[in-house]
């Protein structure tokens, strides 16, 4: 049994096109979650009539993607859990080769399918693309994008392989692996989360891999644009947040510093883009994170508790630089260009 559990928070069209063709998938046992985010525009509100078999949780809040995911996980009973973003269609066949992924290995707690772009089916999409990496300061990229540049899909990660993040965007995972570990963290609201949750994963002794054989559609920022506010505050506080919650002591002391410095470097670099959108972000971010560091430390002590896993194993499973520096310094554009540039382990071996 596969429970998918879609979270919404308004916009009919885009739900019903996801919803439509997850009616056309092959694999039978399954069960359909959707999480109605206290929507305000009625989209859910012929759902039952125009879609019977979808199961409706109705939240009297926004709890955003987090919470309307626990709230789906709760619900359902299948024994893997597959998390879609309501911006997402799917490729033919797309769900059993996920399925068969995770009975592979007991040990794998999460499988991403390969993103694409809707608008753009030949190129990767911006929120995951084949399989999501990070480098050891927290800065998410992925196999096919990094940053703001995204590959055309030429088969060049066609094999399923390791990764440390898998996206929320379309993320298959094993519910004992959930109860494990816990769900996702909703004082991150959205965006990171799930970073959050696969490094939480891996200090347990899990694995994350990719499985290309599956394709997944997604619509890129229909929910919240790239260039917004509330998008790039979440990024900068949820990162720093990932950060002190899954670090050692030990890493922190170095790891931390750095990254605090190239946040102070990302405002000045704002500064002379007149991006003060980002600027303000990231500022509001730093006090945030301040705000929250009580209640941070707080999920940290149970982190730390519970870790199987030391952090040297957890850094072979990242880049070992700063994919900051790499992209705006010397250039990477590229996933693969990081392996030709100073052969990652992690690419080389699939960590």
């Amino acid at each position: 049994m596969v429970s998918i559990v879609i979270p919404h928070y308004n916009g009919k069209e885009i739900l019903y096109d996801c919803l439509a063709s997850l009616s056309k998938t092959d694999y039978s046992n399954r069960e359909v979650i959707v999480v109605n985010n206290a929507s305000t525009d009625g989209s859910v509100d012929s759902l039952a009539g125009d879609f019977p078999w979808v199961l409706l949780v109705n939240k009297t809040k926004n709890s955003g993607y987090a919470g309307g995911c626990n709230a789906g996980y709760a619900a359902g009973s299948g024994e893997f859990v597959l998390f879609l973003n309501n911006d997402t269609t799917f490729a033919p066949g797309w769900l059993t080769p996920l399925v068969t992924q995770m009975q592979q290995d007991a040990l794998i707690a999460a499988v991403q399918p390969k993103l694409l772009a809707q608008t753009q089916p030949n190129m990767f999409d911006y929120s995951g693309a084949a399989g999501g990496m990070m480098d050891v300061f927290g800065f998410p990229f992925a196999l096919g994008r990094i940053f703001f540049s995204l590959e055309k899909d030429e088969n060049q990660y066609d094999i399923s392989r390791n990764i440390f993040w898998a996206s929320g965007t379309a993320v298959m995972v094993r519910r004992s692996a959930l109860e494990a570990v816990g769900a996702f963290d909703e004082d991150f609201f959205a965006h990171m989360e799930e970073i959050d949750l696969c490094w939480r994963f891996h200090l347990a002794g899990y694995r994350v891999v990719s499985e290309p054989a599956s394709v997944v559609f997604h619509n890129s920022g229909s929910t919240l644009r790239p260039d917004s506010f509330l998008k790039m505050f979440l990024n900068h506080r949820n990162s720093v947040l990932m950060l002190i919650k899954n670090y050692s002591a030990v890493s922190l002391l170095w790891v931390l510093p750095i990254r605090l410095l190239l946040e102070v470097l990302a405002v000045l670099f704002s500064l002379l883009k007149l991006d003060f959108v980002r600027v303000r972000a990231v500022i509001a971010a730093f006090f945030a994170v301040l705000l929250q560091l009580p209640k941070t430390f707080k999920k940290r002590a149970l982190v730390q508790k519970s870790r199987k896993v030391v952090d040297a194993t957890i850094q072979e499973k990242l880049h070992r630089r700063s994919i900051v520096l790499d992209y705006f310094l010397r250039g990477i554009k590229k996933s693969s260009e990081i392996e030709k540039s100073h052969g990652s382990k992690w690419v080389r071996a699939g960590i």
